[in-house]
C-alpha cells in the first residue's frame, strides 16, 4: 500500500517524506524498581501514510505514543532520545524540546490524538458543541461564534454524526458516536499528523469497520499521517503502509504490512501471524496441555 494522491490537500507534493522522527527515543516509569517502558526505539512516519503499531497490552506502544505528543505524566519520563516534527512550511519542530506555550500551541494544531476509550476522553458534563468550540476558542481565537458552529456541524458530518448531536452529552451518545465525535475533534484544525490509540477495540465489529471506513477516506480526502496503535496485527496488515511491532519496550520488526505478512523475520511477529487462524485451509484439532485433544 503506498500513500494515496490527495485531491483536496494542497501539500500533496510532500507526500511520501518524513513528517514525524523519533530517533532513540526512551521512556521509563520511575517507581521501584523503575519500568524501562520504551528502550532506544526510532522510527520515522511519512506524510499520508498509515503506520501500524502492533504488540501485546503492556510492550509500550501507548507509551511511546504519549511521548511522541509530549503527554507523559509522572512516574513516565522521556529518559533520552529526540522527536522532531517536519512541517509543512519546512521548519523543523523538536518535539522533544518544546515546553509551555509553544508546546500547547503545536498540539491539536500540527499533531492530534484519538485516545482510547472515548467516553474517559470526552467530559461528560458539557456538550459536544462546547467541546469542539473549545478546541477553536483556544487555538483559532479570531474565529466567529457562527463559523465556529458551522465549522462544528461539518466536522460531524464529515465523520457520519448528525450535526443535531452538538447539543449532545456524552452518554447520550453510543460508543462508535463518541469515536466519531473524538476523531471530528482530532480533525478540528487540520492536523498533519494523528495518531489513534486502540480506537475502534471497545466497538463491535460492524460500527468498527464503518469507522476505519471513514478514517481510511479521510486520510485520503486530507492528506494526514496516522500512527494506529492496536494489538490487532491482522487488522494493521488491512490498512496499514507500514507496521512496527513492538515486544518488552523494543522496536523489533518495522517493514512494509506486505512485507511483514509474506516475511515476517523476528519470531514474535511470525508467532503473532501464526496465531490467527485461517478461514480456508483444514480444520484443526484443539490440542490441550499435555498432548490432550
Amino acid at each position: 500500500m503506498t500513500a494515496p494522491a490527495v485531491a483536496g490537500n494542497p501539500n500533496k507534493a510532500l507526500l511520501g517524506q518524513p513528517v514525524l522522527t523519533a530517533e532513540n527515543v526512551s521512556i521509563t516509569y520511575e517507581v521501584d524498581p523503575p519500568v524501562h517502558a520504551v528502550k532506544d526505539v526510532s522510527l520515522t512516519l511519512k506524510r499520508g501514510e498509515i503506520l501500524g503499531l502492533a504488540g501485546e497490552s503492556g510492550c509500550g506502544k501507548t507509551t511511546l505514543a504519549y511521548g511522541l505528543n509530549r503527554l507523559l505524566k509522572d512516574p513516565a519520563v522521556f529518559k533520552d532520545g529526540k522527536v522532531t516534527f517536519h512541517d509543512q512550511s519546512g521548519e523543523d519542530i523538536v518535539v522533544s524540546n518544546l515546553d509551555g506555550e509553544e508546546l500547547r500551541t503545536f498540539r491539536w494544531d500540527k499533531l492530534s490524538m484519538v485516545f482510547q476509550g472515548a467516553m474517559n476522553s470526552l467530559n461528560p458534563v458539557i456538550t459536544v458543541r462546547s467541546q469542539l468550540h473549545d478546541i477553536f476558542i483556544t487555538h483559532r481565537p479570531k474565529m466567529r461564534k457562527a463559523e465556529r458552529e458551522e465549522r462544528s456541524a461539518k466536522l460531524l458530518e464529515r465523520v457520519g454524526v448528525d450535526p443535531n448531536r452538538l447539543g449532545s452529552y456524552a452518554h447520550e451518545l453510543s460508543g462508535g458516536m463518541r469515536q466519531r465525535v473524538m476523531i471530528a475533534m482530532a480533525l478540528a484544525l487540520s492536523p498533519q499528523v494523528m495518531i489513534m490509540d486502540e480506537p475502534t477495540t471497545a466497538l463491535d465489529v460492524v460500527v468498527q469497520r464503518g469507522i476505519l471506513r471513514e478514517v481510511m477516506e479521510l486520510r485520503e480526502e486530507f492528506g494526514f499521517a496516522v500512527i494506529f496503535i492496536t494489538h490487532d496485527l491482522p487488522l494493521l496488515l488491512e490498512i496499514s503502509d507500514r507496521i512496527a511491532v513492538m515486544l518488552d519496550g523494543e522496536l523489533v520488526e518495522f517493514d512494509s504490512a506486505k512485507e511483514i505478512y509474506e516475511n515476517a523475520q523476528h519470531p514474535y511477529t511470525q508467532r503473532l501471524l501464526s496465531s490467527f487462524p485461517s478461514l480456508t485451509g483444514e480444520r484443526g484439532a484443539f490440542v490441550r496441555e499435555g498432548g490432550e485433544q
